[in-house]
């Protein structure tokens, strides 16, 4: 399992490899722009070239680009959607550009409208952001916690729409801890996260699970409430490990998502103790 965080790319894209070298990541994960405003940046194509050099004197194991929180591919609002559809597709396009291994994206909200009413929104925006995809980098479907109509809150309708897109060769899956924790699912508890892991591998395949995001929870099982807590300071705790630890999930760039203790984002104790807990599960 290569853990590493989620990093700033303050001052050059380029830079995030930097940070990740210092806090001892073995992968990362970035946005490509500010995830605060829909205007995309202007990388200069320079940077580029320089986070693939840094990527491989460092040794990243992976190398993932977080779409916009902003955007949403189930909304109702026409001027949401396009925004939406543009800002991921460029996120893709740098995502490419940086030679990243996927670009993870959370499917959206149907704000009440309802499932199947979403995914008519939804699965046109993910063709054409597919199209843009490459077999070195994926987009990959990222778990939600479930709350305010969330698309992607079990599996069965991640497979929904792995379905719909016909298996296209390049959609997979990322799963978040804290989020399968509070949508139901006790990643706590050996015989639930196994369980969870048959479904995924008879309903998508788990060669196409690329990705995790490792993050404790501050909300309780089933809450609906995606509440990030650093590592071992949450209601996972130790038992963290239990997911950490599952032989299905090894070989996988696994990436925090924790505000660490200054809430600037996970630092370097908080990867040392992910990578701890890691060893520690093992070795159990």
């Amino acid at each position: 399992m290569y853990i590493g965080a989620h990093l700033s790319s303050v001052g050059g894209i380029h830079t995030a490899v930097d940070r990740a070298e210092a806090v001892g990541a073995d992968s990362l994960q970035v946005f490509t722009q500010s995830p605060r405003a829909w205007r995309p940046t202007n990388h200069d194509p320079a940077t580029f070239d320089r986070f693939r050099d840094r990527r491989a004197e460092v040794g990243l194991h992976g190398v993932l680009c977080h779409a916009l929180y902003l955007c949403n591919f189930a909304a109702p609002n026409d001027e949401v959607y396009e925004k939406s559809v543009a800002a991921l597709r460029n996120t893709m396009q740098v995502a490419g550009a940086i030679g990243a291994d996927a670009v993870v994206v959370h499917v959206g909200s149907h704000l009440g409208s309802g499932f199947e009413h979403g995914l008519e929104r939804v699965l046109p925006a993910m063709e054409q952001v597919l199209e843009l995809s490459t077999d070195e980098t994926w987009l990959l479907m990222e778990n939600s916690a479930g709350a305010g109509g969330t698309i992607g809150r079990s599996i069965d309708e991640l497979a929904t729409i792995y379905e719909r897109l016909d298996r296209h060769p390049r959609l997979g899956v990322c799963l978040d801890s804290c989020h399968l924790y509070v949508s139901g699912v006790d990643v706590t508890d050996a015989v639930a996260l196994d369980a969870l892991l048959d479904e995924v591998d008879s309903s998508i395949g788990l060669d196409r699970l690329r990705a995790l995001h490792v993050n404790d929870s501050a909300a309780e099982l089933g809450s609906n409430r995606d509440r990030h807590a650093n590592i071992g300071e949450g209601l996972l705790g130790e038992e963290l490990g239990v997911f950490l630890g599952n032989p299905r999930l090894q070989g996988l760039p696994a990436v925090l998502e924790t505000a660490g203790p200054e809430r600037q984002g996970p630092d370097a104790n908080e990867v040392r103790k992910a990578k701890e807990m890691h060893a520690r599960a093992i070795a159990g």
